[in-house]
């Protein structure tokens, strides 16, 4: 993994590109600016051409960029936020384990509310239930922000589904598709996941210091693995067309921002009314809940002002679910 230092310097480099697009930018001027010698930006141009950014070297002369690289660095993403708190603060990497990991550390070392970690690649995604997350190189939106708001560790879960309705809103008013949430945190598209929340906290008894919430979304792979495919799909494979993941990161953080300062101004019934409202899971549903070894069948009845997920099992019984893994029965 690169240190942060060069990370800022490689998206000084892409915006300076970007910023002169229409022309050749001299190596020499490159690395004056950027900070590194010339040998550092042929290396970084070599490896940013691995990742899609497309740059014509000219013999002699330097460097150019060809198209406005789909990259989800600070300068491509900061312009198009505002004054929003969430982003305010990006850190980008071309390649890092995991992206709640790294937001984790940066957490208990006390970066602000708002800050955001992205990787281009993970190499140790992480999903729900210790599973590993796919995360193809340049493909998806890999990404964790901190969040640091005014609750109890109990009342943090309802954080979980105020991120799902934010990506769902995110991605269906970009592309057009039709996208479920399954609770309490999968996006679906035609039954099959496209995206993944995992919320995990730095807290005490009584006491939330942060929440990091990880959100992976598949964008534009235009093949799962097999192991994946009857399961997992993308929005390009979904829409059969390729899509800027510049401009779903962005759309991505402003709901969160949005839908943060809902539950601030509102409270978790405006959430649970959101997630209800985008979900076919809400209400009606036959699912299969999974609870460590138990497996059992209900329907489902909608969300209490918590989060939870009210079912009334086969049997008669009816509980508020806080945790569990739900499937639909087809």
């Amino acid at each position: 993994m690169l240190v942060p230092s060069a990370e800022h310097k490689i998206d000084r480099m892409i915006e300076l590109l970007v910023k002169n697009a229409t022309v050749v930018v001299p190596g020499p001027k490159i690395a004056s600016q950027v900070g590194v010698t010339r040998f550092v930006v042929s290396k970084w141009v070599k490896r940013l051409r691995g990742l899609g950014v497309e740059i014509k070297g000219h013999m002699g002369a330097g460097y150019q960029l060809m198209k406005i690289p789909d990259i989800l660095v600070p300068s491509l993403i900061h312009g198009e936020l505002g004054g929003s708190e969430i982003g305010h603060a990006i850190n980008h990497h071309l390649q890092i384990d995991s992206t709640n990991t790294a937001a984790m550390v940066l957490a208990q070392a006390g970066a602000a509310h708002g800050t955001v970690v992205v990787a281009e690649e993970q190499t140790a995604g992480r999903g729900r239930f210790g599973r590993a997350w796919y995360s193809e190189k340049s493909s998806g939106i890999y990404l964790s922000v901190i969040l640091r708001p005014p609750f109890s560790p109990a009342a943090a879960p309802i954080l979980t589904l105020m991120a799902g309705v934010a990506a769902q809103q995110a991605a269906s008013a970009l592309t057009g598709l039709s996208v479920d949430i399954r609770w309490p945190n999968d996006l679906l598209v035609n039954g099959k996941k496209v995206a993944g929340i995992l919320t995990e906290m730095n807290a005490e008894l009584g006491r939330l210091h942060a929440v990091v919430l990880g959100i992976g979304i598949n964008v534009n792979h235009s093949e799962m693995p097999a192991e994946l495919k009857q399961i997992a799909t993308s929005l390009r494979i979904e829409s059969q067309r390729p899509w800027s993941r510049v401009q779903i990161c962005v759309a991505l953080l402003k709901e969160l921002e949005r839908h943060y300062h809902l539950l601030l101004e509102k409270g978790s019934a405006a959430i649970a009314e959101r997630w209800a409202s985008a979900s076919s899971y809400a209400c009606g549903k036959r699912i299969r809940i999974v609870s460590g070894e138990a497996e059992s069948l209900a329907t489902t009845l909608g969300l209490d002002p918590s989060g939870a997920l009210r079912v009334r099992y086969d049997d008669g019984r009816e509980e508020a679910l806080v945790a569990g893994e739900v499937t639909e029965v087809k």
